[in-house]
């Protein structure tokens, strides 16, 4: 239940996510119960829709993370991944305290074994209505080759079961497509990517490919530049709506509907909401989180690693 907009967005959006929900699919949300019940009778929801895990503490957006999960251990966050690791929910998702997820997520259902930093990732969409998988795009802002290259097999994984495409192509984002170019590590990254055989690697890409029909369906960078394109896609889609620019192809750059970016390598189905998310935001990434559950996306990297 957490983010700048709790607990009234969260609810709204948890409501609006029902009618994409199927008969035998359950929402959960965690939090205060007067306060989820006070909304759903606002909104004339029927509580019995959802299930409500009642908790007591909350992990502020400024908490120092790792402090603040020790010692709230009944915050919603603390909360839902127990019931994750204790496998009574099939995924979990919060726009709350982005530190205390991913604390959440490497002490309580830990790390694949065999991969070695997990990732946060992004799908993409391009002007020809493709999707494709950026990561990293802020865990680790600092990679070494063989973790780029690992990327590479987590991005052709989420590629294939998640947006469904087979054979994904797989590029090395760098400032030149010669494979002379980018950083030591990203050079090295490209002679490992070239010899891996459960990739399919085409080589480098350029920034100025991104989001066109050029766009491959998996890209690999570290946390700085995939943060650093993120936030600028951000600043980008906000001058497009102050200029009143009416695109649909601008529309999906909204932050708003993607939903959220799904934690890739740990041992569970994990989505970190955006901290400023709204009701629209909210509703895409339950949804977001439910094909990453529905694609067994944690079971499948299980497998592969």
């Amino acid at each position: 239940m957490g983010g700048d907009y709790a607990p009234e967005a969260i609810i709204e959006g948890a409501i609006d996510s029902l009618g994409h929900l199927s008969s035998d699919e359950r929402l959960v949300l965690i939090g205060d119960k007067d306060s989820i019940l006070r909304k759903l009778d606002e909104m004339k929801a029927d509580p019995a829709q959802v299930d409500i895990i009642h908790t007591t503490q909350v992990i502020e957006m400024g908490d120092v993370p790792s402090k603040a999960y020790s010692l709230k251990q009944d915050s919603s966050i603390a909360v839902g991944y127990r019931m994750l690791k204790n496998s009574e929910i099939d995924g979990f998702c919060s726009a709350g305290n982005t530190g205390a997820m991913l604390v959440g997520a490497t002490y309580t259902v830990n790390v694949v074994p065999g991969v070695i930093r997990p990732a946060l990732a992004l799908v993409i969409p391009s002007i020809d209505n493709r999707h494709s998988v950026m990561l990293d795009v802020g865990l680790n802002p600092d990679c070494k080759p063989e973790v780029l290259l690992q990327y590479g097999i987590l991005g052709t994984i989420f590629a294939e079961y998640v947006l469904e495409i087979k054979n994904p192509v797989v590029k090395l984002l760098n400032i030149g497509e010669e494979e002379s170019k980018g950083t030591p590590s990203v050079r090295a990254a490209f002679e490992l990517m070239k010899e891996e055989k459960q990739i399919n690697f085409r080589g480098n890409v350029e920034a100025n490919y991104l989001f066109r029909e050029s766009m491959p369906d998996v890209i690999v960078c570290d946390g700085f530049v995939g943060n650093v394109i993120v936030k600028q896609t951000e600043a980008f889609h906000h001058i497009f709506k102050e200029k009143n620019f009416k695109d649909s192809y601008f529309d999906s750059l909204d932050f708003e509907n993607i939903g959220g970016t799904p934690i890739v390598g740990i041992n569970a189905n994990v989505v970190i909401g955006h901290g400023v998310s709204r009701r629209k935001a909210i509703m895409n990434m339950i949804l977001q989180t439910r094909a990453v559950v529905h694609a067994d996306l944690a079971g499948k990297i299980k497998e592969a690693i």
